[in-house]
């Protein structure tokens, strides 16, 4: 499902506009990606999951077609932890 397919399922449902449910849409995510970057450690949705982030440490990784190595710097990135609810809705 694309983010446009989503918005139309969500306005459809909920009665909305789709104007106003993208907006709504784009308004959670960047709210959640703010607040992550902002150096909370994480972004709880009881039933849906948990967004954190995790520190990656340096390191260096072979090309395989070039065969040459190459040093990817410590950077932070983003997981997502499906909660129970989420799980078990899934596994049906």
């Amino acid at each position: 499902m694309t983010k446009r397919e989503l918005i139309e399922l969500v306005a459809r449902k909920s009665h909305l506009t789709k104007r106003a449910t993208e907006e709504c849409l784009d308004v959670f995510l960047s709210e959640i990606g703010r607040v992550l970057a902002k150096g909370e450690k994480r972004v709880v949705l009881s039933g849906f999951g948990t967004f954190r982030v995790i520190p990656v440490k340096s390191k260096t990784v072979k090309i395989p077609n070039t065969e040459k190595f190459v040093t990817i710097k410590s950077h932070r990135s983003p997981k997502f932890t499906p909660g129970k609810k989420f799980k078990r809705a899934i596994a049906r």
